[in-house]
């Protein structure tokens, strides 16, 4: 069986370096990096009285791993200004928490190498469980200021309406 069905001729899976992230409708700049999705289902075992010594196994609980966000330091306040919603220091006492909108859902698009949209993820009721606003400072490093959010969600999947895109072909100019 073929690992593509649009485009069958294609051999190789998707990279990993091309990907957008989107939340309240539009794109969020400068996002370098993005954890991996990653759920895990309890086993509950299980056995009647008169089985003999072997375990039935069932699934549980599922529990849905939190996604980090990483992106170099810019002027762009979108990291914190979501994290201030989970706690906002110095903004009074029950104020503290934004009850109303501290939760988003978000979109993780991964595109091919043509820069063609191939995956979405849609990832659910997302909150900002930790914020670092930069990175160590070193004066002898040569590298680039990070952000990072951590993001407890309550679960997602892939959105099957995005379609494997048909890849262009490109012939040489004469």
């Amino acid at each position: 069986m073929a690992q593509f069905s649009v485009n069958a001729q294609r051999f190789d899976p998707y990279k990993n370096f091309k990907f957008r992230v989107k939340w309240d409708g539009k794109y969020v700049a400068g996002i370098s990096k993005v954890g991996a999705l990653k759920r895990t289902t309890e086993v509950v075992k299980h056995r009647e009285g008169g089985d003999p010594s072997n375990t039935r196994k069932s699934p549980g609980r599922t529990d849905f791993d939190a996604i980090s966000l990483d992106r170099g330091v810019t002027h762009d306040q979108e990291f914190e200004q979501w994290a201030n919603k989970v706690w906002n220091f110095g903004s009074g006492l029950g104020a503290e928490v934004s009850l109303k909108d501290f939760r988003k859902d978000i979109l993780i698009e991964v595109y091919n190498e043509a820069g063609q949209l191939a995956i979405t993820y849609k990832i659910f009721r997302c909150w900002v469980s930790e914020f670092q606003a930069s990175a160590d400072l070193d004066a002898n490093a040569n590298a680039v200021l990070i952000q990072h959010i951590k993001l407890e969600n309550e679960g997602w999947e892939r959105d099957y309406d995005v379609k494997e895109p048909a890849e262009p072909t490109f012939t040489e100019p004469a």
